[in-house]
């Protein structure tokens, strides 16, 4: 997946959601140190700069340059190309070394990890006690019931041309593996539900459709998933393209220790 996101990467900085502020404070509350933070698979790095309002350092990692050309400045973040070919040994010492990590983050990404090899070094990198690794993403929206069934016709479309691995996401994450020690924000099996609110126009939800991995493959491929036709579909079950909506994405989070 390390290009898949490379030629949108300006759409996706400007056209994904925030996380809400008290996610990070949730998170913050439950670790007992806050000097070091990793948040991989970084992408804009929107999640790290939420994170580096709680810790003194952030390091933000992802296998996608483009992406981080894209990343946005703060002082406490430091953001850091890992290509695929890095190894473990690699990978933890340009994060902090064994037990150096309070919290990582994995915003809507762990699902396109090689999951033994990142848990390997989360369980190497987090302190012990008090480090937690906390993964999230978002699956769906839910914006009017004029607009969802419509939404769910062009979902459907996009099906065919979507990686294997979002079948995690697909389904909550649910079945995503996560050997980790229960702290009470959802679990493996039993993922905690979350909203994240947002005013959006119909071109910004235009945009966030354009990121997805399934419409850029499949316009790789030829195949246009974002016709005229279905935009004007969608535009009109919308209310128009001057209408901006509140909505809210349907969102899920698993976090944890490692078991000791």
């Amino acid at each position: 997946m390390a290009g898949l996101f490379d030629n949108q990467a300006d759409l996706y900085l400007d056209a994904r959601p925030t996380y809400p502020s008290e996610w990070y404070s949730m998170l913050a509350a439950r670790t007992l140190h806050h000097n070091l933070a990793w948040d991989a698979g970084t992408g804009n790095g929107q999640a790290a700069i939420g994170v580096a309002e709680h810790y003194e350092q952030v390091i933000g990692s992802d296998v996608s340059e483009a992406q981080l050309q894209h990343a946005m400045p703060h002082p406490k973040v430091k953001y850091l190309y890992t290509p695929l070919s890095i190894s473990k040994d690699e990978l933890l010492a340009s994060i902090g070394g064994e037990n150096s990590v309070d919290l990582v983050t994995v915003a809507q990404a762990v699902h396109w990890f090689d999951l033994p090899k990142f848990y390997s070094v989360v369980t190497r990198l987090l302190r012990k006690p008090g480090g937690v690794l906390a993964v999230w993403c978002y699956n769906d929206i839910v914006v009017s019931p004029t607009f969802d069934p419509v939404m769910k016709r062009f979902h459907d479309t996009t099906l065919p041309y979507w990686s294997p691995n979002i079948r995690y996401a697909f389904d909550g994450y649910k079945t995503l593996p996560f050997p980790f020690e229960n702290i009470g924000l959802g679990s493996e099996g039993q993922p905690l539900a979350l909203d994240i609110p947002k005013k959006l126009s119909f071109e910004g939800f235009l945009r966030m459709v354009r990121t997805w991995s399934a419409v850029v493959t499949a316009k790789n491929q030829g195949v246009d998933l974002l016709s005229q036709m279905v935009v004007r579909d969608l535009e009109s079950a919308w209310g128009g393209s001057d209408l901006v909506r509140s909505i809210a994405y349907k969102a899920f989070m698993l976090a944890g220790k490692v078991k000791l």
